[in-house]
C-alpha cells in the first residue's frame, strides 16, 4: 500500500462518516460514495410542511462516550427531554423520573402502580451498576438476555411489563427483550450518564456536523456501487473508480452483498413512525410517552415539540407515534388504529390532527445475532485492502456506529 493511500468508502452515514473524519485527519485523501442524495443514512431529517421530520422516531443519548469526544455537542444545540417517562397505565398517565435528575417528582414516582416502591430502589441500583460496568456480573454475564438481566435483578413481573418491556421494547426494537446484557449495560449507562435529547436541527444534523469536516468533494452523492473488483469499485452507471483501499461502510445487507457473502443476512429490525400535526400540544413538557397497557397499536409517543420548538411551525405541535409489536393493520388501517387509541388517551381532539407522513423504516436496527461477543469483538478487516464499518459491527448503536468507523480508520492506517 503507497504512503498516501486513497481510500473509497461506501457509505455516507454515520460509521462511514466518521471513518473518512479520522482519515482525514491523519493525511489521507477519501471519497465517499452514497447511493441516496444526502448524508446521515437513517439519521436523516427532512423538512415537510413546515415541520421538522426525523427518517423514523430516534433519539440522541448525550451519555454515548464515543459521540462524547468527536462531536460539538453545544453546535448540536441539544435539547432534552425529562429524565423518564409518563407511562400511560390504567387509563391514566403516571410520571416515572430520575429522582438524581428531577426530584421534584420523586414522590409521584414512588407513588405510580408502574412499579413497587422496592422496584424503584433497584432503578437506582441498575444505575449505578451500569455506570460501573458491573450491571452484567451481578447478572449472570454479558451474553444473558435483557429479560434475564431484569428477572436477576429481582424487578417485579409489574415492573417488566408496565415499564422495562414496553420501553425497552422501544430502544432495541426487540419486544422479546432478548438483547445481550452487555448490550443493555452499554445503553443504560448512556442513558444514566448523560441524558436523552434532539439536536435543535434535528438528527440529521449529526451528520451534516462530520460532513462539513472533511475536505469539500469529499462526498458524492447518487454514486450507487454495483460491485467490488479488488480495490476498484463499479458504478452502477458502469465506471469504474480505483483506490488504494475499499471500507464498506453500509448496512450489515447491503454489506453482505458487496462482499459476495453466500448466505442470506438474517432480518433485521424494522420500525414504523407516524407524525401528526395539531394545533396544540396534547401533553406539556418534554416527555416520552409509554404504553405500560400491553395492548393497542402504539408503542411509544412523544410530542416532538415540546423538546425542541424548532420540529413544528410556531403555534403548532408535531406528534410522534411509534407502533407496538401488536399493530398488525396496515396502510390507512395502521393510522385508524393508532388514532383510536389515542383518542381514548387525549380526547376528541386527536379528530382533528393532521397526518403528515408515515416512516416504514427497513432495518431501522441490525439483526441481535451479527453483533460481536464481548470476548470476541469484530475485526474492521475482511482481506488485504478491504476493510468495513457499521453500527452492526459494534453495538448496534449511533454509538457504535461512530466507534466501528474509528476502528476502521486505525485499522487501515495501522496496515497502511
Amino acid at each position: 500500500m503507497s504512503a498516501t493511500p486513497r481510500v473509497i468508502i461506501i457509505g455516507a452515514g454515520l460509521a462511514g462518516l466518521a471513518c473518512a473524519r479520522h482519515l482525514s485527519q491523519a493525511g489521507l485523501s477519501c471519497r465517499i460514495l452514497e447511493a441516496s442524495d444526502g448524508v446521515g443514512g437513517r439519521a436523516r431529517t427532512d423538512r415537510v410542511d413546515g415541520f421538522q421530520l426525523d427518517r423514523g422516531f430516534q433519539v440522541f443519548l448525550s451519555g454515548y462516550p464515543e459521540a462524547r469526544r468527536i462531536l460539538d455537542f453545544p453546535a448540536l444545540r441539544l435539547q432534552p427531554f425529562h429524565p423518564g417517562a409518563l407511562v400511560r397505565y390504567g387509563g391514566h398517565f403516571h410520571r416515572l423520573s430520575d429522582p438524581w435528575r428531577r426530584p421534584q417528582d420523586l414522590l409521584s414516582t414512588l407513588m405510580s402502580p408502574v412499579g413497587s416502591f422496592t422496584d424503584k430502589l433497584k432503578v437506582l441500583r441498575l444505575r449505578q451498576d451500569a455506570l460501573r460496568q458491573r450491571l452484567c456480573a451481578r447478572a449472570g454475564g454479558g451474553m444473558r438476555s435483557t429479560r434475564e438481566t431484569l428477572q436477576a435483578y429481582g424487578f417485579s413481573p409489574a415492573m417488566q411489563q408496565r415499564f422495562f418491556a414496553p420501553f425497552l421494547a422501544g430502544v432495541f426494537l426487540d419486544p422479546t427483550l432478548s438483547t445481550p446484557c452487555r448490550l443493555f449495560e452499554h445503553v443504560w449507562a448512556a442513558f444514566s450518564r448523560g441524558g436523552i435529547a434532539l439536536p435543535q436541527d434535528g438528527m440529521g444534523a449529526i451528520a451534516a456536523q462530520l460532513a462539513a469536516a472533511l475536505p469539500p468533494e469529499s462526498i458524492r452523492l447518487r454514486a450507487s456501487v454495483d460491485r467490488l473488483e479488488g480495490t476498484s469499485v463499479v458504478l452502477a452507471s458502469g465506471e469504474r473508480l480505483v483506490g488504494d483501499a475499499l471500507v464498506i461502510a453500509t448496512n450489515d445487507a447491503t454489506a453482505a452483498t458487496l462482499r459476495g457473502d453466500p448466505q442470506p443476512t438474517p432480518p433485521g429490525r424494522d420500525a414504523t413512525c407516524l407524525y401528526f400535526a395539531a394545533s396544540t400540544s396534547p401533553v406539556s413538557g418534554p416527555w416520552l410517552i409509554v404504553n405500560g397497557e400491553g395492548q393497542g397499536a402504539v408503542g411509544t409517543a412523544c410530542v416532538l415539540s415540546e423538546v425542541a420548538s424548532t420540529y413544528a411551525p410556531s403555534g403548532r405541535a408535531l406528534i410522534s407515534v411509534s407502533l407496538s409489536d401488536q399493530a398488525s393493520a396496515e396502510g390507512s388501517a395502521i393510522q385508524q388504529a393508532v388514532r383510536r387509541q389515542l383518542r381514548e388517551w387525549f380526547g376528541a381532539e386527536v379528530d382533528d390532527w393532521r397526518h403528515l407522513r408515515t416512516d416504514h423504516i427497513r432495518r431501522a436496527l441490525p439483526p441481535i445475532a451479527l453483533f460481536p461477543t464481548a470476548g470476541a469483538p469484530a475485526s474492521p478487516r475482511v482481506q488485504p485492502g478491504l476493510y468495513q464499518c457499521g453500527d452492526y459491527c459494534d453495538s448496534g448503536t449511533l454509538d457504535g456506529a461512530l466507534v466501528s468507523g474509528r476502528k476502521a480508520a486505525e485499522a487501515l492506517l495501522a496496515d497502511s
